[in-house]
């Protein structure tokens, strides 16, 4: 394929650098081809595209979880806080409840009276043991009515 002159077609004088050219040409195309080939076989490939597809959802779903656990965590410890304070209100409350209570108690000397009361009892025993046997004649008469009716 040489014209008049006896040189190559495309214009050099000698034909080696046109062979090296074209050489080096079919090597690069080949490369592309290659690359070319792979890239389609990739598309191709359903089950690797499926895996890669499982693998992406499952790298999502985890981080949904991740996150949705973080925002848990969060409402959780905002809860037991609240949770603590009004528990801390409430026993302060209480508190200031016994308080007042307590005070009301003195000051109408119930517990002088109950104190009273009980060293009357330890003084004289007798009357809490009539009190007690008079309490369980009675139930004794009732059984007996009762056993009597039948």
């Amino acid at each position: 394929m040489s014209d008049k002159n006896g040189s190559a077609k495309n214009g050099s004088a000698g034909g080696k650098p046109d062979v090296e050219a074209l050489r080096e040409e079919i090597k690069q195309t080949r490369a592309e081809l290659g690359e070319t080939v792979q890239a389609l076989a990739a598309k191709a490939d359903v089950k690797a595209r499926a895996k890669e597809q499982v693998e992406l959802t499952k790298a999502k779903a985890k981080a949904q979880v991740h996150e949705a656990t973080e925002k848990v965590r969060g409402v959780a410890v905002n809860a037991a806080a609240v949770a603590s304070d009004k528990v801390r209100a409430a026993t302060s409350q209480a508190g200031d409840k016994v308080s007042l209570a307590t005070d009301k108690v003195r000051e109408t000397g119930a517990l002088d009276k109950a104190q009273d009361a009980r060293e009357q009892v330890r003084r004289n025993p007798v009357p809490v043991a009539v009190v007690l046997a008079a309490g369980v004649a009675l139930v004794g008469i009732i059984l007996i009515v009762r056993g009597r009716r039948r």
